[in-house]
């Protein structure tokens, strides 16, 4: 994609910039750590640009030029960012929007990203109104505002996380009585190699039983000569305790199918005794190996599916106008989720959609003419947009309104 004017030669000097060697003519400690807090400014610059950017694009509803509600789900099905990533982002350009003097700050690169997010609890609308209504001064030359950047600068920036504390209990000293359960989150991070990472936060009784019950599993599960680390004793107990709720089955239902762990491996590989890297694609889309295909199968019930070359499962034609549950399952395996570009909504998510209408246009039930759609990617199929089968590439290809094809990178060249 060619980049807007004024953004190719900042893209330009930032690429030379990174391909120099940073070795050359042998620089000395002093020269290093120069340069280091010269792209630390320089990466602060483009945070904080790139925050107001998103801000913009959220207050004109950009990201429905592309099918996306939020720019958070444009972040992570557009540019790969994780949901977490994406979140903060999108937080930067609203507290950057409402403290001007601090974003001036942000764009010369003199405050982090890190000490913009510490200030977003404290820049709200509402927060911010409470303070006016106090008769706070939030903007003058002595006010809130320009305390925080000086805190934020000067000699003790550590002290940042404190100082707003401290103005969030001034606005409201008392507070409404927190919902305990309001403190519990939990991210799970697929990683770009596969498994991933786990980080949440509970409430104390919350804590309390998920402790309980991976305690119970840990110790239940610790053998003579049991040489896993304590970390990994609680990561097989995590597992073990998913083990368990999947194979009672009284898991809630998922588009009518209970709860379960699907793997898609063509029968060669299943079958081949050598080990296949990357051979099967689980349900969240992530990459195994056969050898661990082969595993789950051993407790597993087998469907096969049947692709012809230009990668479509066979139809079954227009005897019914719902989608069975083999036309699912196989619309599932060669999905994997949500069809429209840059979503990432999971199988059990999505509706089974006629891209050819049932009843207007004659559609068959078949695999070949259903498509999984979350339900607001579906809704918008609805209103124009267009999915249509790629039998070439053996995707699916999404087109706006006007006929454009919504593409996703490569980043900007």
């Amino acid at each position: 994609m060619v980049p807007p004017a004024d953004l190719a030669a900042l893209l330009a000097a930032a690429i030379d910039l990174a391909t120099t060697d940073p070795t050359e003519d042998a620089p000395t400690a002093p020269a290093l750590l120069a340069r280091v807090r010269g792209l630390a400014r320089l990466r602060n610059i483009v945070e904080a640009t790139l925050a107001a950017t998103v801000r913009t694009a959220e207050c004109t509803q950009a990201p429905e030029h592309d099918g996306h509600k939020t720019m958070k789900a444009w972040l992570t099905g557009h540019l790969q960012l994780s949901p977490a990533t994406a979140a903060r982002t999108v937080r930067a350009g609203r507290t950057l929007e409402h403290l001007p003097r601090w974003a001036a700050a942000a764009r010369a690169g003199h405050v982090t990203p890190d000490q913009t997010a510490v200030l977003a609890k404290v820049a709200t609308s509402a927060r911010l109104a409470a303070a006016v209504a106090l008769g706070v001064d939030l903007h003058g030359d002595d006010g809130i505002e320009a305390t925080l950047l000086a805190c934020a600068t000067g000699p003790h920036p550590d002290t940042l996380p404190a100082v707003v504390a401290r103005l969030l209990a001034w606005i409201d000293p008392d507070g409404p009585a927190p919902d305990p359960t309001s403190q519990r989150e939990l991210h799970l991070t697929p990683s770009p190699d596969g498994g991933g990472t786990i980080h949440g936060r509970l409430d104390p009784v919350g804590y309390e039983k998920l402790s309980t019950a991976l305690t119970a599993h840990q110790q239940a599960a610790r053998v003579a000569d049991d040489d896993r680390t304590h970390a990994q004793q609680m990561g097989d107990a995590m597992v073990q305790l998913a083990d368990n709720a999947l194979a009672h089955g009284d898991t809630p239902r998922l588009r009518t199918h209970h709860a379960q762990i699907a793997a898609t491996i063509s029968a060669e590989d299943l079958l081949d005794p050598s080990v296949v890297p990357a051979a099967a694609r689980l349900g969240s889309g992530q990459q195994v190996s056969n050898e661990v295909a082969q595993m789950l199968a051993c407790d597993s019930i087998i469907t096969r599916v049947l692709f012809g070359p230009t990668g479509m499962p066979l139809n079954v034609g227009r005897a019914q106008r719902l989608v069975p549950a083999h036309i699912r399952r196989a619309a599932e395996a060669r999905d994997g989720g949500c069809t429209f570009t840059g979503c990432a909504a999971p199988t059990w998510w999505c509706d089974s959609h006629h891209v050819l209408e049932w009843t207007a246009d004659h559609g068959e039930t078949s695999a070949e003419n259903t498509a999984l759609l979350c339900e607001r990617h579906h809704t918008k199929i609805h209103h124009g947009y267009r999915i249509t089968w790629d039998p070439d590439e053996h995707r699916w290809r999404t087109h706006r309104p006007d006929g454009t094809e919504i593409l996703i990178g490569p980043f900007l060249s």
